[in-house]
């Protein structure tokens, strides 16, 4: 279950705030909704709750704060918004990209890809789907881990009549099957037709926390449901009554032969009707307009009674109890989220919904009542049609997943890779850049005056840095810049406190990239110079390996410090400026610092290195010392390696400042 506490937002500037004072529960086995319009506080507690926002309050999940559990991706599933993932991203590589971040095997994308309906659409891309598979597709997220805990907001937003109906019927199944949902909507008759409990807020406060049947007889407007072939003449007849005896009764005129009458009663109104030899087909109590009922069709056209109800995908629907019994049947004796038992709330059985009373027009489902006239709704029935919970098609859930305990269900180097690999931006990141240095090279030669070492790379004199370490460091800002811009693991707060993980796996990722790039560069500048200018152009240079070190530890610096500077910024853009920033102010200020007057010098470096190891390393191992050396001693090594110093020690910093709070 979940227990919120307290949960009050920080006031900003004279406003109060958004969320005060605001403490209520949600039961396992239950639909719980959070009911409120806009601007009363519903998105702002779930962010309370889910620790994404700073306030006061504290949020017990099955008795434990979010931040306490070890896993938190295995025990709530959340859906805020829509999905946030790269639209050019396919739907089972956005799935199998949160597998490896919440630590599940990769065959659980298509279990939920399955459960959900989107198996035909897995390889379409994210900016392509319609609202109610972007639904589905948040609903599956939520489901990856097995979570015992669903919390959705707003999941029904835009839907249309039939997904509406099958996402009710899934989070109806969640709940049947024991775990606890909770829900956000604006709409209170969806919230008495799907939830058993509903806590209702405005203006940031609770005024309400009322079970499903006690808010549908206090909060919704109550009614009688007629049919009859004679509406006309008992309109008349029932306002005639109603003017005569002095009472407030409205009668409205429905489509075909059908009345709701408001301020009146089950006997009142068949009393009328009899009293005038008038026959009644239907006389029922119902509790406001709940819209259409999840057995009418969008057109508002009632199944035979002789057909068995169809889900949306053509097929024979599964009852409750076939439902629960083939889930347990496939589930076995130990389910993952606890032992599965009867719903704490108060669920329709079979019985109730093979005795339900014909729906109205409108598509509410009505309980028939007696038509003498001394026969008074009781409370119960005023309030059955939101305690009796509707016989939504439910789905079978994907099974359980067994899982090996682990310090941090996170793996950041799989995730990494299929995060950079589920675009086309990286490839076409290098393909440019390849295309960019080759043409640069082709005209530094035919102007000339280059040297032979940056004629191959594609470096002129007059930019800060080549095409390839630019590329290099806006992948490394990307690979960090669309955590933040499409924030897939924002709500998944077991991945948050772990970025150290990540930050290592980003750089690996980054560094073999900046290395491929590297590589390829310089092969295709070469060839490209053979093809146009000849072999005199293409030839190695006899300082090949000091060159190398260099170029490739400048393309891998750039790479590391775009990595660093999108993640300590959180952008994109900040991460290439940093990469700008390097040749363009920190290289000037390390050539005058190296340039300026001093009393001692590092000349003779190489030599005293070797006389300081005594000993010669084998394979010649003091040579590639005395490279690095003079890499690291090259202006721009130098700055690349103090900014690289500096922003790792800023990430830290702040990652460690976060973990303290």
């Amino acid at each position: 279950m979940i227990q919120a506490i307290g949960l009050t937002s920080n006031p900003r500037k004279e406003f109060p705030p958004a969320l005060d004072d605001v403490s209520f529960e949600a039961h396992a086995g239950c639909v719980t909704a959070l009911l409120g319009g806009a601007g009363a506080g519903k998105t702002t507690a779930l962010r309370l709750m889910l620790e994404l926002q700073q306030g006061r309050g504290v949020t017990f999940f099955r008795g434990c704060p979010l931040h306490r559990m070890a896993h938190p991706s295995r025990e709530v599933g959340v859906l805020l918004g829509d999905v946030p993932g790269h639209p050019a991203r396919s739907v089972r590589g956005h799935l199998r990209m949160l597998c490896a971040a919440a630590g599940v095997p990769a065959r659980r994308a298509d279990e939920v890809l399955e459960v959900v309906g989107l198996v035909s659409l897995r390889d379409e891309r994210l900016g392509t789907l319609s609202r109610g598979m972007d639904r589905r597709l948040g609903l599956a997220c939520s489901l990856l881990a097995d979570p015992h805990t669903l919390v959705l907001d707003d999941p029904a937003e835009g839907l249309t009549t039939r997904e509406r109906r099958w996402l009710h019927g899934a989070l109806r199944a969640h709940a049947a099957q024991g775990g606890t949902v909770l829900l956000t909507t604006a709409d209170a008759k969806e919230a008495a037709r799907t939830a058993d409990r509903v806590v209702t807020l405005e203006r940031g406060r609770l005024v309400a926390d009322q079970d499903a049947a006690e808010f549908a007889r206090t909060r919704l407007r109550p009614r009688v449901a007629v049919r009859t072939p004679h509406a006309s003449r008992l309109a008349t007849l029932l306002g005639k009554q109603a003017r005569t005896a002095h009472r407030s009764v409205e009668v409205v005129r429905e489509s075909g032969n059908r009345l709701s009458v408001y301020g009146s009663s089950c006997a009142d109104v068949g009393e009328i009707a009899f009293r005038n030899g008038i026959l009644v087909h239907q006389l029922a109590d119902e509790i406001g307009d709940m819209g259409p009922g999840p057995d009418m069709d969008p057109d508002g056209i009632e199944p035979r009674a002789d057909e068995e109800p169809r889900s949306a995908y053509g097929d024979a629907a599964p009852t409750k109890a076939d439902a629960g019994a083939s889930s347990r049947r496939r589930r076995g004796s130990a389910p993952k989220r606890g032992e599965r038992r009867t719903p704490a709330c108060d669920l329709a059985s079979a019985s109730e919904t093979s005795q339900a009373s014909d729906e109205g027009q409108d598509g509410v489902t009505a309980r028939e009542t007696s038509h003498g006239a001394g026969d008074e709704p009781s409370a119960r029935d005023a309030g059955s049609r939101a305690s009796d919970q509707p016989a939504y098609d439910l789905p079978d859930l994907p099974p359980p997943i067994s899982v090996r305990p682990a310090p941090s269900p996170l793996r950041p180097l799989r995730y990494e890779l299929r995060r950079a690999l589920g675009v086309g931006t990286g490839f076409v990141t290098a393909g440019v850049v390849l295309v960019v240095s080759a043409l640069t090279a082709v005209v530094l030669a035919r102007i000339g005056h280059t040297p032979h070492a940056r004629l191959l790379v594609a470096w002129p004199r007059e930019l800060p840095l080549p095409p390839a370490a630019l590329g290099a460091g806006l992948l490394g800002a990307i690979a960090f810049g669309d955590e933040f811009r499409h924030p897939a693991l924002a709500a998944d707060r077991g991945t948050v406190p772990r970025r150290l993980g990540l930050l290592a796996a980003k750089l690996l990722v980054a560094s073999a990239t900046a290395l491929v790039l590297a590589v390829l560069t310089v092969g295709c500048n070469i060839e490209v110079l053979y093809l146009v200018y000849g072999r005199e152009l293409a030839e190695v240079p006899a300082d090949w390996l000091s060159l190398s070190a260099s170029w490739i530890g400048l393309v891998v610096g750039c790479a590391w410090a775009g990595v660093l500077a999108a993640g300590l910024f959180r952008s994109t853009t900040a991460g290439l400026a940093a990469v700008v920033t390097v040749p363009i102010v920190v290289v000037p200020l390390v050539q005058k610092v190296l340039e300026g007057p001093s009393v001692r010098t590092a000349a003779g470096f190489p030599l005293r290195l070797r006389e300081v190891l005594l000993s010669q390393w084998p394979f010649g191992g003091e040579r590639y010392l005395a490279a690095i050396a003079r890499v690291v001693g090259q202006p721009v090594g130098g700055a690349m390696t103090l900014s690289l110093a500096a922003l790792l020690c800023a990430y830290l910093f702040t990652t460690l400042r976060r973990r303290v709070r």
